[in-house]
């Protein structure tokens, strides 16, 4: 059974943050892999989505993207299959019945929700697409389906963490001298870059209600989450990807 990091902050919203933990697939992606391009059976993929999804809005269909690190925001209007999925990484409805997904493997994923217009959303940032503005986007998108921002409440999952971080000199210097504190010095030339601080202040700063961050760190817990960067520093062949999700009952 898959097992899910929930927020308190989204409450009774159907939503929740996969960890490695279910699932049927098998080897160094072991467990409830949920990304199509990490090499694994593809059946295996789609049955750990589907037990997913079940754990959230039994029955529903799941709508996910090509993701790529961009800005870009898609409003669901209408129902897609897996393969014909749109190139964005975020989406965002007003359609009741269905679930929003994003996949990640230390990058932030983001959910959204405002109650009361009944409007969800969904966004993978990784430190470019917050840098690019994607929740940003994601928050004006919801807008235009009839939320408010003040109403718009975020939770954000698993996510590599400060301590897991280490970027370089080139790194830092995307960013502009104010955002310092997102920063501390590691070894020379060298820093330790927290990434979900970093989304929550841009959320916060974007005017919504509120923010919760689980605080769970992706690259730290390898019996619980899978991580891009320490697949990649332990030479493995490939890395399984956690799924993000959300629905409208």
């Amino acid at each position: 059974m898959a097992e899910l990091v929930r927020s308190a902050l989204l409450g009774d919203v159907p939503h929740g943050f996969t960890t490695r933990r279910g699932g049927v697939s098998q080897g160094v992606t072991g467990g409830l892999q949920c990304g199509f391009g990490a090499g694994d059976v593809p059946s295996a993929v789609a049955a750990n989505r589907r037990e997913a999804v079940d754990a959230v809005l039994p029955g529903a269909p799941l709508l996910a993207l090509h993701q790529i690190h961009s800005a870009d925001v898609v409003t669901v209007a209408e129902l897609w299959d897996d393969d014909l999925r749109p190139t964005a990484d975020a989406l965002v409805t007003n359609r009741p019945g269905l679930v929003l997904g994003v996949v990640t493997a230390d990058c932030a994923p983001v959910l959204f929700a405002d109650r009361e217009a009944g409007v969800i959303g969904a966004a993978h940032a990784g430190w470019r697409g917050a840098h690019g503005g994607v929740l940003e986007n994601t928050i004006a998108a919801m807008e235009a389906l009839g939320a408010h921002r003040e109403r718009v409440v975020a939770a954000i999952g698993p996510t590599i963490a400060r301590a897991s971080y280490e970027v370089d000199d080139g790194f830092r210097a995307q960013f502009p001298e104010d955002a310092g504190r997102f920063f501390s010095a590691g070894r020379g030339g060298h820093w330790q870059f927290d990434l979900p601080a970093y989304v929550a202040a841009r959320l916060l700063a974007c005017g919504i209600g509120a923010v919760d961050d689980c605080a769970l760190d992706t690259y730290a817990d390898p019996e619980r989450f899978y991580s891009f960067r320490r697949a990649t520093h332990r030479g493995e062949p490939n890395y399984g990807r956690q799924l993000s999700l959300v629905g409208l009952a």
